[in-house]
């Protein structure tokens, strides 16, 4: 890795939880404060980077999912996955679980231990990869996963307990995301899941955007 690639931190990206409802399908959104260093004040979905804690949580991936996490990464799949369920819980308080005693939880996990679940990485579907452009301050390789909110082992209107990393959590109908202040991938991502809508299972193929010679670049990871 070159110095321009030193600041690269692998983050899941987001977690984009899709909940049916009667005016048709939203998302779960929240606000970046206009004080942060990365992205500040644009609507996002919740997310971070990998802990070292993380690679300590078993979880069950699917093979599809498990062998397009590992492509062109060094990175465990299963970690991955595990930093998008406890970036989620974090940021609105909503959780991926099942019930199940969890005494000795890693550094960073004991507030989802506290609702007396571990979590189950079931729900997560990978969908979309990123890697920020170099000369960036901050640079993230993020994947995205989606998941459906009917599968949460929370309740999906109550945010209490969330960390304040994001403001004005709210469900987003999907066809009003486009008049929020999004980052340019989060719209990607919008687009790619509304192209979805309506599909059972993985995609054929997961977008993975990245930049090269100062143009970006959109392959498939199959």
């Amino acid at each position: 890795m070159g110095q321009a690639d030193a600041r690269l931190r692998a983050g899941p990206g987001g977690v984009i939880v899709l909940r049916q409802g009667r005016d048709g399908p939203a998302v779960l959104m929240g606000q970046r404060g206009q004080g942060a260093v990365f992205m500040p004040g644009k609507t996002v979905f919740p997310g971070g980077a990998v802990d070292p804690g993380d690679a300590a949580i078993p979880l069950d991936l699917s093979p599809t999912c498990a062998a397009r996490l590992g492509a062109e990464s060094a990175r465990c799949p299963t970690a991955l996955a595990a930093a998008a369920l406890r970036e989620l819980h974090e940021e609105t308080a909503q959780a991926f679980g099942r019930p199940a005693p969890w005494p000795d939880p890693p550094p960073g996990w004991a507030a989802f231990a506290a609702r007396g679940l571990r979590p189950d990485a079931a729900p997560l579907t990978f969908v979309f990869r990123a890697v920020t452009p170099v000369g960036r301050p901050r640079r993230f390789d993020a994947r995205f996963f989606l998941a459906e909110a009917d599968r949460l082992a929370t309740d999906p209107d109550a945010f209490d307990g969330a960390e304040d990393e994001l403001s004005y959590l709210a469900w987003v109908p999907l066809d009003e995301t486009r008049a929020r202040d999004l980052p340019f991938v989060t719209r990607l991502v919008l687009a790619e899941i509304a192209a979805g809508m309506g599909r059972a299972g993985p995609p054929e193929a997961v977008p993975f955007l990245r930049f090269e010679a100062g143009a970006q670049r959109i392959t498939r990871i199959a």
